[in-house]
């Protein structure tokens, strides 16, 4: 048995332009899906300190003149101060040197004794740029595949940790010490030292024996060397 329906011109006429309304709506959906996933894939690749509306920021209150506030002299230690016996960082960040907020921005200075290291450690906000002043340093950081990048870099030489990724710094020369400038693309980089986040926080031993597959005596005597 067949049906017939008499479908009037008007009717076909509505019917066409509800099929027309349709497309419309979906292609501007789909216009707006792409503009959404580009701004979010645009927002992630532009990830970093935030800009600022002036050129710089400057405090309410301010005693001095005004290009005091733009000098950091927590450096002039390193012209009359005795070389250290142990690793040291003397830092020039935003925590330190106020003016460098918004400017994306930091400087580091690592001095390193004979035979010591700037233990496995990430920063999480900034790629660092490190050039060695003196001396020699073994470096490497190891990337997501866990690759392991190593360098042996004499004075003079430049070398890049990309962003977030743990790396390190070793002065193997039994005899002479180093001396070394980190470039940050960001005022307050922040620090991560794997050896204390991992076994002088708060997590728990039993969990920490079961991931470095090892028993709670044998991460207590790790802990206990990291106090002392």
């Amino acid at each position: 048995m067949y049906i017939y329906v008499d479908i009037s011109e008007n009717e076909e006429q509505d019917i066409e332009f509800d099929h027309f309304q349709a497309s419309k709506m979906a292609s501007k959906l789909h216009f707006f899906l792409l503009l959404s996933v580009s701004c979010a894939y645009l927002q992630i690749s532009m990830a970093g300190d935030p800009d600022i509306l002036t050129d710089f920021i400057f405090p309410p209150i301010f005693f001095g003149p005004p290009g005091d506030y733009f000098t950091f002299t927590g450096m002039r230690s390193l012209v009359s101060a005795p070389f250290p016996t142990t690793f040291k960082v003397l830092k020039a960040s935003m925590v330190e040197f106020p003016a460098l907020e918004g400017q994306s921005v930091s400087y580091a200075v690592l001095q390193f004794p004979k035979g010591t290291v700037n233990p496995p450690h990430t920063h999480p906000r900034a790629s660092e740029l490190l050039f060695v002043l003196m001396g020699s340093l073994q470096v490497g950081f190891v990337d997501t595949t866990n690759t392991l990048f190593t360098q042996t870099l004499q004075q003079g030489d430049i070398f890049v940790f990309p962003k977030g990724l743990v790396h390190f710094q070793f002065n193997c020369d039994a005899k002479n010490a180093a001396l070394a400038l980190s470039a940050f693309g960001s005022a307050n980089p922040g620090t991560v030292k794997v050896p204390s986040a991992v076994f002088n926080s708060t997590i728990d031993d039993q969990v920490l024996a079961l991931s470095f597959k090892t028993d709670v005596a044998t991460i207590q005597k790790i802990k206990s060397g990291l106090s002392g």
